[in-house]
């Protein structure tokens, strides 16, 4: 189980015992949010694409948009999600539970600008009823991302 993945990975950090799973669903955005109480645009989602045959993670704030325009300016080719059914095996985490901590050799993150507002924020740990609340350092830290990135929209209408 993909949860069982996140916590092995966290506890050479010591940090396992932070993972929060709930009763309930929290495989969307606005159903993790209910379940922590806060607001949707703090819950920093994983998605899961392919660039030129390169799995990809971005994570971004829930309430941002991938724009396309700057996808295509950063990455130089048309966004492509991962079919779900491909998520698993390729990523490491089945849909729902998408989370960029122990995920498969190869996957490359990058954190999307839209998160730098926040002190704390809460992506999923592998299933859909899983979180950690993590600092930006630690989401940094923990992620291993390559970098941050500027490819969503929508959520700076609102700073």
């Amino acid at each position: 189980m993909s949860i069982e993945k996140a916590k092995e990975y966290f506890k050479q950090f010591s940090i396992e015992n932070r993972i929060v799973e709930f009763p309930v669903s929290s495989e969307t955005v606005e159903l993790a949010a209910i379940a922590l109480n806060c607001e949707p645009a703090r819950i920093a989602k994983t998605m899961a694409f392919t660039v030129n045959d390169q799995a990809i993670l971005i994570v971004c704030a829930g309430d941002a948009k991938v724009d396309n325009k700057k996808y295509i300016n950063y990455f130089l080719t048309k966004a492509k999600m991962i079919k779900s059914d491909d998520v698993e095996r390729v990523i490491g985490h089945a849909g729902g539970g998408v989370c960029p901590f122990a995920i498969n050799d190869g996957v490359v993150v990058y954190l999307d600008e839209s998160l730098k507002r926040f002190t704390t924020v809460f992506p999923g740990c592998g299933s859909g009823n899983s979180t950690i609340e993590l600092t930006i350092a630690e989401l940094e830290k923990y992620s291993n991302f390559l970098e941050w990135i500027d490819v969503c929209k929508a959520w700076n209408d609102q700073v």
